[in-house]
């Protein structure tokens, strides 16, 4: 059995997603839910699924090494971002090689970096002119949005959308192909271990 464990920062979404998703398979489940915000939703939606879930603050994660300790007691295979806005620090890099990944909402290499997430992508996007968005997956290094690419699915910017109808057609992509690419990533993690 393959675990996964989520860090997430906000309403958990797309961790419910994954969760729903993996809670009928025989090879692998989401085991760990972990949140850097206390009253963050990812949370009680975890919880109500069955899923430990915790909350942790910026020392347990970049000083005492709290977190790191924790996805290694649960025997983690998978680190899983959705929707997490801290850089990941590099003793957990370090720790899962090949095995943290990431979900962006957009096509990198564009609309990433620090401070570009959500709505702020979504705006990006429609200033720029662009006629398609859609998702990156990728893998997670020591800089924002810059691990290697491991799949894209791409999406129409409508004439006349805003960043609500925008970011609902990108999240739509986010449902459908991020718990499959987790899934194929999981088949390969072994052989990065």
């Amino acid at each position: 059995m393959k675990h996964i464990s989520i860090l997430a920062s906000g309403n958990g979404t797309n961790a419910e997603n994954i969760i729903r998703y993996f809670s009928n398979e025989k090879n692998a489940k989401v085991t760990l839910v972990l949140s850097n915000k206390p009253q963050a939703k990812v949370l009680e939606r975890a919880a109500s699924l069955g899923v430990d879930a915790f909350f942790f603050d910026r020392a347990q994660f970049y000083e005492t090494g709290e977190v790191l300790m924790m996805l290694r007691r649960r025997e983690t295979d998978l680190v899983v971002l959705a929707g997490f806005l801290w850089l990941v620090p590099g003793d957990v890099i370090e720790a899962f090689p090949g095995r943290i990944v990431n979900i962006h909402p957009a096509l990198l290499p564009r609309f990433g970096g620090k401070g570009m997430y959500g709505d702020r992508v979504h705006s990006a996007v429609l200033e720029a002119g662009c006629t398609e968005s859609g998702i990156t997956i990728h893998f997670v290094n020591e800089h924002y949005d810059s691990g290697d690419i491991i799949f894209q699915a791409r999406c129409p910017v409508l004439p006349g959308d805003d960043v609500d109808t925008l970011a609902s057609r990108v999240h739509a992509l986010e449902y459908e192909h991020y718990p499959r690419v987790i899934g194929e990533v999981l088949i390969g993690a072994g052989n990065r271990q």
